[in-house]
């Protein structure tokens, strides 16, 4: 299989130490930092996640670089501070670009919006008319430009964020897949539990999410196994620390 993926790109810093004592001068924990981990993020772990699965994929991300610093207690994975550097400075794919692709050489494109500035409403909307199998997950307010997509993938306080304007679409509504962390996922009213495990961390866990859930689909076209095997891929990584791919 071959994707196209486009999104926001960032590398994920996760900053391991001993975190014993704070600071004399103000309530804040000191971080003696003894290991470094890295890996890519956002759209780029969607990728990394497809790569893992054994497809083809052809990336479209901003220029900017975009680095995500978490400053982690290694006894207790207790998440001190995050530092977002670069986020602010994404410029957007042009109009232009967007019509250039072929998006014929693919069998799905997954755009992967993180609304740092890349993808515009109206490229949304542009991509969903020229492919017929694309899969979306964005943090974007939700409203008619989604009209076209396949299946959307949301958590549930983006959806309450939207859920007005999603009821204004037509057929929109039974497109939308609400992911609710713990509790799996929901799909046409119906919910798609997930296995009870520990949960080490769920950064990323929705971009493995989105990665299995158009991986299956493309494979299978059956949504509801698809939306299983996802649910499956995404309780696996929260088991583990950090981004960490299927």
């Amino acid at each position: 299989m071959r994707f196209l993926v486009i999104g926001e790109n960032c590398e994920d810093v996760f900053q391991y130490g001993s975190a014993t004592r704070l600071d004399p001068a103000a309530p804040a924990p000191i971080l003696v930092p003894h290991r470094e981990v890295s890996n890519l993020g956002m759209a780029g772990n969607v990728v990394t996640n497809l790569e893992s699965l054994g497809v083809d994929v052809v990336f479209h991300t901003q220029k900017n670089k975009i680095t995500k610093t978490r400053f982690v207690d290694d006894k207790t994975n207790h998440l001190l501070m995050r530092l977002d550097v670069g986020d602010t400075s994404t410029k957007p794919l042009s109009m232009d670009f967007i019509k250039s692709i072929d998006y014929g050489d693919f069998d799905c494109v997954v755009v992967s919006d993180y609304c740092k500035g890349l993808i515009t409403y109206d490229a949304i909307e542009e991509i969903c008319k020229r492919h017929k199998n694309v899969f979306i997950d964005t943090k974007k307010l939700i409203n008619d430009k989604f009209s076209s997509v396949n299946f959307m993938k949301i958590n549930s306080f983006e959806y309450a964020l939207s859920k007005d304007s999603i009821d204004k679409v037509e057929g929109l509504r039974d497109k939308i897949i609400i992911t609710t962390a713990k509790e799996g996922c929901m799909y046409k009213g119906e919910a798609y539990p997930v296995s009870e495990v520990e949960v080490k961390d769920h950064s990323g866990a929705g971009d493995t999410f989105l990665a299995a859930l158009s991986f299956g689909y493309t494979k299978s076209g059956d949504i509801e196994s698809s939306i299983k095997f996802a649910n499956d891929c995404a309780t696996i990584v929260v088991s583990k620390r950090g981004v960490v791919s299927i």
